[in-house]
């Protein structure tokens, strides 16, 4: 029985194609795809009478409602189709019975496509599980997930940086190659782990760059930073995030790859639902959308003769942040504001020397209303010589 499998181009999508290839061999053909090209490889697939008899996967991507149809139609004429994927967005697949979609496991952890597909082949017993195997895919979803970054598990975004350093093809033969040779642990050779050791100053060199180069924008009612990238976008959207955590989301602008990334670190805001308004989708903490003329126009157009916010100074020693003589900030305009905690635990702000009504709880609270509003950074102490 031949199969065929249509899959991501990312990490997660590299997982399915290999346990798929330990799986079935020789007799399976991947597709990698993204949602540009997805719904037209699939339905030219489709279209094909010869591949009435091929087993289909569709798996970490989600096809547009036209191709749904013809999915169900292929089914209900008794030809094998399964979807299977873990994004919020692709739920509603759940109601066919060639759909499998779930974003979490009982026990509360976040599911990859790759643990999914991994789990579906070996409850049909078309794959036997190894300790090699079960590590190398929970490696997938610890990076597809974030869960590496809460357990500090740098081999699963280790296995990521590979991935992407060698290309596909390579890597994918590789990883087969080491599965099937050592059955029982899943580890990098000394060489890869030494090259791990660079790269990781390299990306922390490319996210202090970034870091002065984000735009903030309204969109809606989210503040979002701007930044344009083509590198390590997973990590930097993690990274300025945290950096920057008066932001709702960091919106990523790869115009080589004519793609847009969200990524948020806060539980209140849902990307993908974001992402979705632009035609795209994903999860409610990374997502993502194709470059068009609506989202070129929004996040390239429309903020262009925008200037950067900059980032808060390391060094100051004497304007810190919540000190008991008061906090400033400062802006592109030049405005300042003020930050002062009052004797009942409040915090008021002052801009431009007015005091503004409204009292916050507390100094992340006030400080997250100013940088929002005014798009202000904490001053320097060197500016602060020259201004009071």
């Amino acid at each position: 029985m031949k199969v065929k499998l249509f899959t991501d181009s990312d990490l997660d999508g590299l997982g399915c194609a290999i346990v798929a290839k330990l799986a079935y061999g020789d007799d399976v053909e991947v597709t990698h795809c993204n949602y540009r090209n997805l719904n037209q490889r699939v339905e030219d697939f489709l279209k094909k009478e010869d591949n009435h008899q091929v087993e289909l996967f569709i798996t970490d991507l989600a096809v547009n409602s036209q191709v749904e149809k013809m999915l169900e139609q292929r089914f209900s004429h008794g030809h094998h189709v399964q979807v299977i994927d873990h994004h919020v967005t692709a739920m509603h697949f759940n109601n066919y019975p060639w759909g499998y979609i779930l974003a979490e496991y009982e026990s509360g952890k976040k599911t990859s496509a790759t643990s999914l597909y991994y789990d579906y082949l070996l409850e049909k017993k078309i794959l036997t599980a190894t300790p090699a195997l079960d590590e190398f895919v929970d490696l997938v979803r610890q990076y597809d997930t974030w869960e590496w970054d809460a357990n500090d598990n740098v081999l699963a975004k280790h296995l990521n940086d590979l991935f992407f350093m060698f290309g596909r093809e390579q890597f994918e033969e590789d990883l087969i190659r080491r599965i099937k040779e050592n059955k029982e642990s899943f580890e990098l050779t000394d060489m890869e782990s030494m090259l791990m050791d660079v790269e990781e100053k390299k990306i922390e060199r490319y996210i202090y760059s970034k870091n002065k180069q984000i735009i903030q924008h309204f969109v809606g009612d989210l503040c979002v930073g701007i930044v344009y990238a083509e590198q390590y976008l997973s990590e930097l959207g993690n990274a300025l995030n945290k950096k920057n955590p008066h932001l709702d989301a960091i919106v990523l602008v790869n115009v080589g790859s004519r793609k847009v990334g969200f990524r948020t670190i806060h539980e209140e805001v849902n990307v993908a639902k974001f992402a979705k308004g632009f035609g795209g989708g994903g999860h409610p903490k990374a997502s993502g959308c194709d470059l068009n003329e609506e989202t070129f126009r929004l996040f390239i157009t429309d903020v262009f003769s925008h200037e950067p916010i900059k980032p808060d100074p390391e060094k100051n020693e004497y304007n810190t942040k919540d000190a008991d003589h008061g906090t400033y900030y400062e802006n592109r305009k030049g405005e300042i504001s003020f930050i002062k905690k009052l004797a009942d635990g409040q915090y008021e702000v002052y801009h431009q020397g007015k005091l503004l009504e409204e009292k916050h709880a507390s100094f992340e609270e006030a400080e997250r209303f100013v940088k929002r509003n005014f798009a202000s950074w904490l001053q320097f102490d060197r500016d602060m010589k020259k201004k009071h």
